[in-house]
């Protein structure tokens, strides 16, 4: 039974000083690979096409993410490059390694993101998956696949002064409270304002308010809609540290309303609210005296 044992341990020994050492081979063959992609870096920026084309396999294939055209072996690579370089000359790359897989001993794929910085120019950003195939105890390109990453605009500068308003904010007496809650969009071309009006033990109406740019008036325009079925809209203009918002809309019962809110930013807490030149189907309607709105801790 000793002997059993003592056979069962050395074979489980064995076993994790492979898997030590497989571990340990691909921490070297990835730190190799990224050494890798810093030269291949160097080189370009170099404008080097000779010391570019080394780094690929004899017989590789680089497609042009400009053209489409493929050109396959160092020799056709160092050529494409060269006519690169003498067409857009002093771009620079930047590259980003995201991930390195092993598909097997001597394969691996490597996934990024890299930027290309002309002079006269704005930048161009791909995303890259690049094959690396391991020869004589180096790792070389195989071939690399690039889509272009989307610009997305942003209207964030022309918003960025409404940024204070991002947060949880309240207003509250011994009747109601109005809590609301703002933040911003993925890409932040809008602000979100969300409202709850609690009378007492009952939320009484909710509602939504969406921020944004208007690219063709060039302003900033709103949108509201409540649970009760009312809706509007308004364009935002600044004065100072007050913002005047000329609303127009439509209530529940089809009557048309505006008004003009007020809003005051006192500091990075507290801001006031007051509506005037309220209207309901032309009729003029008492102004909302002047209210303080907190924000909320987190």
């Amino acid at each position: 039974m000793k002997r059993v044992m003592l056979t069962v341990a050395m074979m489980a020994w064995g076993m994790a000083a492979a898997i030590g050492a497989e571990a340990d081979r691909q921490a070297a063959d990835e730190a190799a690979i990224r050494q890798a992609v810093e030269a291949y870096v160097a080189a370009f920026n170099q404008g080097d096409a000779k010391a570019l084309a080394a780094l690929w396999a004899p017989e590789a294939v680089y497609t042009n993410p400009l053209s489409g055209e493929q050109v396959v072996g160092r020799e056709a690579i160092e050529e494409q490059f060269a006519a690169i370089f003498a067409e857009a000359k002093g771009a620079k790359l930047e590259a980003t390694t995201d991930s390195i897989g092993f598909v097997s001993p001597n394969v691996a794929v490597e996934q990024g993101t890299a930027k290309v910085i002309r002079p006269d120019g704005a930048p161009e950003e791909s995303e890259y998956t690049a094959v690396y195939v391991k020869r004589d105890g180096q790792w070389l390109l195989d071939r690399v696949t690039e889509e272009t990453v989307p610009v997305v605009t942003s209207h964030y500068e022309q918003l960025k002064d409404l940024e204070w308003m991002v947060g949880n904010w309240v207003d509250q007496d011994d009747e109601a409270t109005v809590v609301t809650e703002c933040n911003w969009t993925r890409n932040n071309n809008f602000l979100t304002r969300s409202f709850t009006v609690q009378i007492r033990d009952r939320i009484d109406m909710a509602g939504m308010q969406i921020i944004g740019w208007d690219p063709a008036a060039k302003q900033i325009r709103s949108w509201v809609f409540d649970s009760d079925g009312g809706f509007g809209q308004a364009t935002w203009k600044k004065k100072g540290n007050r913002w005047y918002i000329q609303q127009s809309g439509v209530l529940p019962d089809g009557r048309k309303a505006s008004s003009v809110h007020i809003i005051t930013s006192v500091d990075d807490n507290t801001c006031t609210l007051q509506a005037v030149n309220r209207t309901v189907d032309g009729e003029l309607l008492p102004n909302v005296d002047e209210v303080v709105v907190v924000r909320q801790a987190p």
